[in-house]
């Protein structure tokens, strides 16, 4: 009679699942896969090969491969792609961008501008990016621009949308460009082209947010409507109007202005910017904004570290559900997608949501005790080190900066 061996399901059941809390000691020893139960070969992340000692001591697993012998592929793959170059020599037209620009860099909103632009352009075209003082930027070849034409003097510092316009209409004399593009924008886009609309003497579109099929498609009725017309030579677009720029370079070639600019006196007097409350600015449109989470243990020098740095607070959802701070300052996918130009994360590890709530942001910089989190890893700028120390710092700094400016004045 010949035997016969029974399988125990319950126990081939968890050699199979990977994320029963048994599974690791159901692996022989040094097994790297097995077969799943729909006939897939399964990696085991248990296995000695597949784990490494992180910076902290803490044993991790590794899914890259890079600890296995192929470090060289992976530093390979993450070589920067030189990107193929576009070069209009002799344009049949042109596409006139005229940037915001604040803080001298172009922002996502006028990435997705320029990216307008270039679909306007096609292949015969060349977009012209129109710059009104010294700026910082230094990708615009890689955001669409094809010719810069910068345009210095001190009549156009600050709040000057009267000079502005006249020299965009010795633009318009020089080059007669197909179409016009401006951020409908709070910043000074959306002003500057309602200006430039009346000079010229254009109905323009306002509140574009999408363009196809020679139609230019705008919000209107609160928002609650969409306005369809055929695309206009000046298009106020909102954020997201398209697509920015990703695939190719562009010459980014020094324009000169040729045109003579006419001169008036101006109406507008600049007093310089007013003083606003951070704490009043929605998050979804402050430029600064200070994010607290659950590596924050006194909240009374964040609140005050916050109101020195002139920053909006927002926070982690953990922070949130702990009763730190409201709910309408939670950020990340399940609360407010931010785009600010600096982000300064203090105690926050980089949930996936809160990643995907900062995407937008221009530079993220990290206060963090692990340097292994993941909001170190997305950081431009990190600092390993005890938040309260480093937050009790930054007020200091910027006393003794405020100070120093109020001695100078005087």
């Amino acid at each position: 009679m010949s035997d016969i061996i029974r399988r125990d399901p319950r126990a081939e059941w968890i050699a199979r699942n990977r994320l029963h809390p048994l599974h690791a000691a159901m692996q022989t020893q040094g097994q790297t896969s097995w077969m799943g139960p729909n006939g897939l070969i399964r990696k085991n992340p248990h296995a000695a090969a597949a784990g490494f000692i992180g910076p902290n001591g803490l044993k991790r697993i590794d899914r890259s491969g890079a600890q296995q012998g192929t470090a060289g592929k992976r530093s390979a793959a993450s070589e920067v792609v030189q990107l193929p170059l576009h070069v209009i020599e002799q344009p049949a037209f042109h596409i006139c961008v005229v940037p915001d620009m604040v803080g001298g860099r172009l922002s996502s909103h006028d990435k997705d501008l320029l990216g307008l632009a270039n679909k306007l352009a096609g292949s015969e075209g060349a977009v012209v990016a129109v710059l009104f003082g010294e700026d910082k930027e230094s990708a615009f070849d890689t955001a669409g621009v094809d010719r810069i034409l910068r345009i210095a003097g001190d009549e156009f510092d600050g709040y000057s949308p009267e000079a502005r316009v006249l020299a965009l209409s010795a633009v318009e004399s020089q080059l007669a460009p197909r179409h016009w593009l401006l951020p409908d924008s709070r910043t000074g886009g959306g002003e500057l082209g309602r200006r430039l609309a009346a000079k010229l003497g254009e109905r323009p579109a306002t509140r574009v947010w999408q363009v196809a099929n020679e139609q230019a498609t705008g919000r209107a009725g609160a928002g609650r409507e969409d306005l369809v017309r055929q695309v206009p030579r000046l298009i106020l677009a909102a954020a997201e109007c398209a697509e920015p720029v990703s695939e190719t370079r562009h010459e980014a070639r020094a324009l000169d202005l040729a045109a003579s600019i006419a001169h008036s006196l101006p109406r507008i007097e600049d007093l310089g910017p007013v003083a606003v409350d951070p704490a009043q600015i929605p998050m979804a449109e402050a430029e600064f904004i200070l994010s607290g989470g659950n590596g924050v243990k006194d909240w009374a020098l964040f609140h005050e570290a916050a109101g020195a740095l002139g920053a909006t607070e927002g926070a982690s959802r953990v922070a949130v559900d702990d009763g730190f701070m409201p709910r309408n300052r939670q950020v990340g996918a399940t609360g407010t997608w931010v785009t600010a130009r600096v982000y300064l994360a203090v105690g926050i590890s980089g949930a996936i949501q809160h990643l995907q709530g900062i995407g937008a942001c221009d530079k993220v910089v990290a206060v963090n005790m692990d340097p292994g989190c993941d909001m170190i890893k997305r950081a431009d700028l990190s600092v390993i080190g005890d938040s309260g120390a480093i937050l009790a710092a930054l007020i200091q700094l910027a006393t003794e900066y405020r100070q120093g400016g109020a001695r100078d004045a005087a």
